[in-house]
């Protein structure tokens, strides 16, 4: 704010006069200032920053190939995945396919001390689509914005990539969503010690069989395990 005493002192010739603003002063004085700064803008991944590196783009394609068939299976995955991600994941449980309400599993997050904590609801939806594939669009997303209820936010975790314009709607209108892709994805199955495809397809067999007897047949010839 400029005064019009400032502007009184400026016109008899003392342009330091007390009324002159501290950050005028301080320009004058030292030349620093402080900038004006524009609130942060609404931020989104581009479909290469969602997906895995090309190297990595197997872990995804092995995950989408074991559940390809039994998708309900993949929610159990998405959880355990999500839980594994932040260590403020209190309790998470998948729902029944005919009572979850569009909601594939729901949880408690936990904030503050271990003690007297504050624990948010949230909703999670998982989508086992191919990597490789046209990603997650508006529909997808908006049918999870619907369910979550006040005080609530949703996760979202998939194998492929959120497409530009839902990510970018969902970022702009503020909607509470956690987006984990499959970039995401292979940082946390790396982080418990998964390394290869073998390994990769012995941990998926093991903890998530399929009820039709399918497994995670292993195409990748880069790396063995």
């Amino acid at each position: 704010m400029v005064s019009r005493s400032w502007i009184n002192e400026v016109l008899s010739g003392s342009a330091l006069g007390p009324s002159s603003p501290p950050e005028w002063r301080a320009w004058v004085e030292s030349r620093t200032y402080i900038a004006l700064e524009a609130p942060r803008t609404a931020t989104t991944r581009t479909k290469a920053e969602q997906l895995p590196a090309p190297d990595d783009m197997w872990m995804m394609e092995t995950v989408h190939r074991h559940f390809r068939e039994a998708p309900t299976r993949f929610e159990q995955f998405a959880a355990d995945m999500w839980q594994a991600f932040d260590s403020h994941v209190a309790s998470i449980d998948v729902t029944r396919p005919s009572r979850d309400g569009g909601r594939d599993a729901l949880g408690e997050y936990r904030l503050g001390p271990a003690t007297d904590p504050i624990r948010l609801n949230f909703a999670l939806e998982a989508k086992c689509y191919a990597p490789d594939g046209g990603g997650l669009g508006v529909k997808a997303v908006s049918r999870l914005i619907s369910r979550i209820k006040h005080r609530e936010f949703g996760v979202f975790v998939t194998t492929a990539f959120i497409s530009a314009q839902a990510y970018q709607e969902v970022r702009e209108d503020g909607h509470p969503i956690v987006f984990l892709t499959g970039r995401d994805l292979v940082d946390i199955i790396r982080r418990i010690g998964i390394a290869t495809p073998g390994e990769l397809a012995r941990y998926l067999d093991g903890k998530y069989p399929v009820s039709n007897g399918l497994t995670s047949v292993v195409t990748n010839s880069k790396a063995t395990g």
